[in-house]
């Protein structure tokens, strides 16, 4: 619809210049005289070069676009540069180049139009550069660029959408966390809590005849002399330190803290040398089963950069379906969520298990305090031995200190 509003515009445009063109030159012609000639004369260069403009093809620019980087993380400068080619170097007194953003982006305020005047001339190379300062999380997808010309007293403009197309994602902020293997204290006010994660040891659960490769240690002495052949100890290895990050995809005002705090804590537990697992639930199932690679973080790092507030299910019946499969898999479950409710208290309460520590992460915006039914519902959790962690934006990193609670 717009595009054929602006050819009867330009088509209108054009027959009023045809028309002034001739009522000048009709008054010329009847009136006579040195004035009247005058201004024929002065006008038909100003009509030739606005004739010339509006028969001049724009659609022969060959149009591309460079931006600085293939992959971004949240703040960082994007900058562009257009390039515009043409083979015929006519005078142009003015270019305008605008890059169309993608929705996402155009809807942001604080970021500067990518819109720029330019003046060409007989330029054959046009290069138009501009910067979008802190760029938001996100998929982002860059298609079009408009170009607009016209001449000096607007008799004539036109305008031209050519396709530049670039794709590029901005990855979340992730802040470093004191994370460790070994064991966590929080302070929740005048009580505190222990979780052990994970034990570095290995138990005696029978003998078995020798093998190659057994260490030497292994060996039991004692079975050895008795049967009158080598005979070893038999392991059973212990629970490993298996995390599993459970992030809640509800709609919620502090969804970018709770995917920064996510993104956080893998690449924390990931650099620890623990292993990870991930599940994010919304309009879209996606479950990272446990890895420790850093091909397996930048594959959660890749869908955090995607990933919305779009779960058509409370984070207590994903929890509720979950943890148990994660608990059997004896992995230590940590939930991030921007809101306790009491559905989510009484299903943990009813899935916490002394042999399973849990931690649930309230996120909260940089500054904002728990409401009085939130501590309510931590005392409860904290109560049974699920450590309940109130975390600000900005504080992300005391999330595994023993500090005072928000």
């Amino acid at each position: 619809m717009k595009s054929f509003f602006l050819k009867i515009r330009y088509v209108w445009k054009l027959v009023s210049l045809l028309f002034f063109t001739a009522v000048t030159f009709a008054y010329a012609m009847f009136q006579g005289g040195f004035v009247s000639w005058f201004l024929f004369y002065s006008f038909l260069p100003i009509s030739l070069y606005s004739l010339l403009v509006a028969l001049y093809p724009l659609r022969t620019f060959e149009v591309t676009r460079a931006i600085n980087q293939e992959q971004f993380s949240v703040g960082e400068k994007l900058i562009g540069t257009i390039t515009i080619e043409r083979a015929f170097p006519f005078p142009l007194f003015y270019l305008v180049v605008e890059d169309v953003l993608p929705e996402k982006l155009s809807k942001l305020m604080e970021m500067q139009e990518p819109k720029k005047l330019l003046y060409p001339w007989f330029k054959k190379k046009i290069i138009m550069s501009y910067e979008l300062s802190r760029m938001p999380r996100g998929e982002h997808r860059f298609t079009q660029v408009r170009v607009r010309t016209g001449d000096l007293f607007g008799l004539i403009d036109k305008e031209v959408t050519f396709d530049a197309e670039n794709y590029f994602l901005v990855y979340p902020h992730s802040v470093d966390l004191s994370y460790r293997q070994n064991e966590k204290q929080f302070e929740q006010g005048a009580a505190s809590s222990k979780a052990k994660f994970w034990q570095d040891t290995t138990m005696a659960i029978g003998i078995r005849d020798y093998q190659p490769g057994d260490r030497f240690s292994w060996i039991d002495w004692k079975s050895t002399a008795r049967r009158d052949r080598i005979m070893t100890k038999e392991f059973e290895q212990m629970q490993s330190h298996d995390v599993v990050v459970m992030m809640d995809r509800t709609p919620s005002d502090v969804f970018e803290e709770i995917v920064t705090f996510s993104a956080s804590l893998a690449k924390s537990i990931i650099k620890s040398g623990a292993k990870l697992g991930f599940v994010s639930i919304g309009s879209e199932k996606s479950i990272f089963s446990i890895g420790e690679t850093e091909q397996h973080l930048q594959q959660i790092y890749y869908h955090l950069a995607k990933t919305d507030c779009d779960s058509g299910t409370s984070f207590a019946e994903i929890a509720e379906t979950e943890l148990p499969v994660w608990q059997s898999k004896n992995a230590t479950p940590l939930l991030v969520t921007s809101a306790l409710s009491l559905d989510l208290v009484r299903k943990l309460e009813r899935l916490g298990s002394r042999s399973h520590a849990t931690l649930v992460f309230l996120v909260k915006k940089e500054g904002e305090r728990i409401t009085s039914e939130e501590k309510v519902m931590m005392d409860r959790l904290i109560k049974r031995k699920i450590i309940t962690k109130a975390v600000g934006a900005g504080r992300f990193e005391e999330a595994f200190k023993e500090v005072s609670m928000l």
